[in-house]
């Protein structure tokens, strides 16, 4: 991937494990997600209602995870927590080996769900930590850029065995997630575990955090955002295909295409939007989004099969410039509002938004889309347009939000 600033590369070098080990992690994640629920139909005896109450039990109790280790990271850094979400992950996997029952799936996903929750916790504060003053946007964007293109090629691997459709390549595909964390984990050992210098004020703990206003105004904002993000999986392909009759390889190029962009694009784009004031970024990722939904929307009102598709598409490009200005703005702005003391507490709500945004989102979204078009695309460009008063709302009240990308 070209990045037009080189002066970030010495900073990847000296961690390229790091990026090694995202790498890793997305791309087992990427060979697992899509066929999750396939997986349980084809080795147990479980029904389809079964295997999703109990995936939907385990993320909604690995909701409180991400904030209680909060005070974990503070008091003994990122890496060592991050290592153990590693292990829960590898563990999880390694039990859907053999479960059979809605309580066992329950529990291992349980560590799945646990598991990344912390890690996403983490994440930012490692990232924050090891990017040098001024690199934070290009160091968020790249790891943006990586996980994607990890998902990406882990999704193409596991159609490719799904077509085999047998046991034996399903039970492949969980061991190779499983060692995938026990390899991630072993990187993770040669990452610096940065952590507060001995005697930065950490008094107040959760209760500091929750009586900052202003970064609750930003908590705000980071759910705005998520909901968005949640509806390239959840919405736009049920609407493409099962309410627009588009052919389903709709669903498949609006994936790549948001792939693709991300993937290649993300980290170009932060290169040139450097010196530009971040709130500003941001609201014009929201007006990318409500684009998006209003194209969307314009589709379901043109009869001609090949000019639906092309709008639909051209409504993805628009809603994936959403995604590429706003996600490298809005991590790099939630590291950098929090005190070096109290990081990990700070994220850790940050990140708890973008949870709730996945609990709440399938059933939202779903229930809006048989409403109708109006109603879903109408209601996101809703949600859009508050995004944008909070994003403008931060960059009043927010030190972060009002610096410029890059440090400039």
């Amino acid at each position: 991937m070209s990045i037009p600033d080189c002066t970030v590369r010495p900073s990847i070098a000296r961690h390229g494990r790091f990026v090694a080990a995202i790498v890793i992690d997305s791309i087992g994640t990427g060979v697992f997600v899509p066929v999750s629920m396939l997986y349980f139909l084809a080795t147990t005896s479980l029904t389809l209602v079964q295997v999703g109450a109990a995936l939907t039990t385990a993320g909604l109790l690995a909701l409180p995870v991400g904030p209680l280790v909060g005070g974990l990271v503070d008091r003994y850094g990122a890496k060592p927590v991050l290592q153990a979400a590693n292990l829960a992950q590898a563990l999880g996997f390694a039990g859907y080996l053999v479960v059979g029952q809605t309580w066992q799936i329950a529990i291992c996903a349980w560590l799945n769900s646990a598991g990344r929750a912390v890690f996403f916790s983490c994440y930012g504060a490692t990232v924050a930590a090891l990017a040098a003053p001024g690199q934070r946007e290009r160091w968020f964007g790249l790891m943006g850029s990586v996980r994607n293109l990890g998902y990406a090629l882990g999704g193409l691997l596991s159609a490719v065995a799904v077509s085999f459709g047998t046991h034996g390549v399903y039970a492949a595909i969980v061991v190779v997630n499983a060692l995938s964390y026990v390899t991630a984990f072993v990187l993770m050992r040669a990452v610096p575990n940065v952590r507060p210098a001995a005697g930065q004020d950490a008094a107040g703990g959760w209760g500091r955090v929750l009586r900052d206003r202003r970064y609750l105004s930003l908590v705000a904002h980071q759910l705005c955002f998520a909901i968005s993000l949640f509806a390239l999986n959840i919405a736009i392909p049920v609407y493409a295909v099962d309410v627009l009759g588009l052919p389903g390889w709709t669903a498949g190029a609006v994936f790549a295409l948001n792939t693709l962009m991300v993937g290649f694009g993300q980290g170009i784009v932060v290169g040139w939007l450097s010196g530009r004031i971040r709130s500003r970024v941001l609201i014009a990722g929201h007006v990318c989004f409500a684009a998006g939904y209003l194209l969307f929307l314009a589709a379901d009102r043109v009869s001609a099969l090949a000019l639906a598709v092309g709008v639909v598409l051209l409504g993805a490009g628009s809603y994936t410039f959403g995604e590429i200005l706003g996600g490298p703005i809005t991590s790099t702005v939630a590291a950098e509002s929090a005190p070096d003391a109290l990081r990990g507490r700070y994220l850790a709500l940050n990140q708890l938004a973008v949870s709730v945004a996945g609990a709440v989102a399938p059933a939202a979204l779903s229930g809006l889309l048989v409403t109708g078009a109006a109603a879903i695309w109408l209601t996101l460009v809703g949600v859009s347009v508050l995004g944008a008063t909070l994003a403008a709302t931060i960059g009043r009240v927010v030190p972060a939000a009002q610096s410029r990308i890059g440090g400039v």
